[in-house]
């Protein structure tokens, strides 16, 4: 998005602190719904005093674009698809937009003809025991931002008004969400399925999100009743899921 009105639209549209951005700064932020729910997440690059790239899922992009587009009004914005090429680096003191969706020091490379070193399976089994929720996975419209954790990752809770943030600080600052993301070690060789019903004393308690196999176990993000106890031992079918961290 390039132009005058840039970063005033950005900062009423999305849940972060966009105007608290110095060029080639980055932060995380959530477009949303009135009532909360996730339209896309992205990270927000400042290029310029009027230049941001709003890097989100490639199926997200034109969705994106759409919504910014019909809210526009006369900001005086440009909003235009641009395609990149993502490579992660991991390790300190490398130069790039800081990524810190494994759980290690990382940064995101655009357009450079790097050399993978890791497959997706490695970065999947990383994303899933750092409790990084994906879009499409722990991310959908079912979700509020503070059931994935996305509040500590993507909102401000004190800048101004936004679509969405009512519920948000609400939720905050009145209540708890009423179940929360966590990490399980399953035990069996099989992932489960997607949505497989955790059980507890008897009660359908939550729900399995994304699994993958780990230093020879089973690793997997799932949404959990705020009410079970944190160190519980879960069933799912035939296999025991128990805390990871």
């Amino acid at each position: 998005m390039v132009g005058p009105d840039a970063e005033d639209y950005l900062q009423r549209m999305l849940s972060n602190d966009v105007e608290a951005l110095a060029p080639g700064d980055s932060c995380q932020a959530l477009l949303l719904t009135p009532k909360a729910r996730v339209i896309a997440p992205m990270r927000v690059v400042r290029r310029g005093p009027e230049d941001f790239l709003l890097l989100t899922e490639p199926e997200l992009g034109e969705t994106l674009r759409e919504q910014l587009l019909r809210m526009r009004f006369a900001a005086k914005a440009e909003i235009a698809l641009e395609e990149h090429t993502s490579t992660l680096v991991f390790g300190g003191g490398n130069e790039g937009i800081p990524n810190d969706d494994y759980g290690e020091p990382a940064v995101e490379v655009l357009d450079a003809e790097l050399e993978p070193t890791l497959g997706e399976e490695e970065l999947e089994r990383l994303r899933i025991r750092a409790g990084t929720p994906r879009y499409g996975r722990e991310i959908d419209d079912r979700i509020l931002p503070a059931e994935a954790g996305l509040v500590e990752r993507a909102v401000s809770l004190t800048k101004g008004c936004y679509p969405g943030q009512e519920p948000i600080a609400r939720l905050h600052y009145r209540g708890h969400a009423n179940r929360g993301l966590r990490v399980l070690a399953i035990d069996g060789d099989e992932p489960p399925g997607a949505d497989a019903e955790l059980v507890y004393e008897g009660k359908a308690v939550g729900r399995v999100t994304s699994a993958a196999r780990a230093d020879g176990a089973m690793v997997a993000l799932a949404y959990v009743r705020a009410e079970v106890p944190a160190d519980a031992e879960l069933d799912v079918g035939r296999s025991k899921a128990r805390p990871l961290h």
